[in-house]
């Protein structure tokens, strides 16, 4: 399999959920939440601020690209959050659900790696259309289960950074760690790494030729 059609394939799954502009448009309601918090200091204006700015986001993909329950997701999540935010008074609940994403994505990647069916191998397989084919491949399993420790990590780190962040209410620290370790640069850094091991994927039905042996002239 050539590069380009196994990194194709390999990120389809993150493509066919919106991608990168769906991971920008999390980033985006967490610094505007942010900087509107920092400028008013009124939690209610903040979460407000968030929201216009992923309705404006939500809006441009309904018309450019008619991609609607990407959409969706991204004004439920900002939704929760400003209802978090503006029910309780505190700035730091605004962050909550990433918080608790953060937390239930380590558990569902380590579940499924303790058990050998890592999360990554079901997301690729489902997107190369093979299902659970590379469960046969001790090789491509393994790269799976690697890969799936990457974002395990992250996960991980992201959690304990965030939570201790959260109990004790400090409010900027926790909106900028929420924006590296929940958004798109943590994710970007998984997904570069992941390409990296996945793109050494040997095509079973394509081995590579046998160096060409030369012999002594005659």
């Amino acid at each position: 399999m050539s590069l380009n059609v196994l990194t194709h394939k390999s990120l389809s799954l993150f493509a066919a959920v919106g991608g990168w502009r769906t991971v920008a448009e999390g980033a985006a309601s967490r610094v505007l939440f942010l900087i509107a918090y920092l400028v008013t200091d009124q939690v209610s204006t903040s979460a407000l601020v968030a929201v216009g700015g992923v309705v404006g986001f939500a809006a441009a993909r309904v018309f450019t690209d008619r991609k609607y329950w990407q959409a969706t997701i991204a004004l439920l999540v900002v939704g929760a959050s400003a209802v978090l935010a503006g029910s309780t008074g505190h700035a730091v609940d605004f962050y909550l659900p990433t918080v608790l994403m953060q937390a239930a994505g380590g558990a569902v990647f380590l579940v499924s790696i303790l058990v050998r069916w890592p999360v990554i191998g079901l997301a690729v397989g489902a997107a190369r259309g093979e299902r659970f084919g590379w469960r046969r491949d001790p090789a491509r399993r393994r790269r799976y289960q690697v890969c799936t420790a990457i974002f395990l990590a992250k996960y991980g780190i992201a959690t304990m950074v965030l939570v201790p962040l959260y109990l004790t209410g400090k409010v900027t620290p926790l909106g900028i760690a929420a924006t590296l370790l929940g958004g798109s640069p943590a994710l970007g850094v998984c997904i570069y790494l992941c390409w990296r091991i996945l793109r050494a994927q040997a095509d079973p039905a394509n081995p590579a030729p046998a160096p060409a042996v030369i012999g002594p002239s005659r």
